[in-house]
């Protein structure tokens, strides 16, 4: 399986993409904002174009903000206008935030169980990636 991938810095975020023949996997670790959430969905769409299908993995976003979630709409919206499959799975942060903008269910979500592309891709580490354990100072 062949499988190409990007990395982009974005203030308090970092967006992947892995691209197989199966599809495309976005990851985004760290917190989406103001500052950086109208970046996510240009490099949703840009990453896409290539894609059967998209999985945004959501699972190591530490916080949300409301702007995410507009964010997430307008991902929606594009792909639907590609007519192109795509899917989010969700971290628990974005988890409380769909539960208040979105209690009718309208944007897709899945689980890493039920979705295949995430079993596929081989996740190398990334110029930025986050270590598998992170200290923390103890308060003081």
């Amino acid at each position: 399986m062949s499988v190409t991938q990007s990395w982009q810095q974005c203030r308090t975020a970092q967006f992947s993409a892995t691209w197989s023949a199966s599809g495309t996997v976005i990851t985004v670790d760290g917190e989406l904002d103001a500052a950086n959430s109208d970046q996510l969905a240009i490099y949703v769409q840009r990453n896409a174009r290539r894609a059967k299908r998209v999985i945004l993995d959501l699972r190591s976003l530490d916080f949300i903000g409301t702007s995410g979630f507009s964010a997430l709409h307008r991902i929606n919206v594009v792909c639907s206008g590609a007519q192109l499959s795509w899917a989010m799975v969700p971290s628990p942060a974005v988890m409380r935030l769909l539960r208040v903008c979105d209690p009718d269910g309208t944007l897709p979500v899945t689980t890493p169980m039920e979705e295949p592309l995430l079993e596929r891709v081989a996740w190398p580490a990334g110029p930025n990636a986050r270590p598998l354990l992170q200290l923390v100072a103890e308060p003081s």
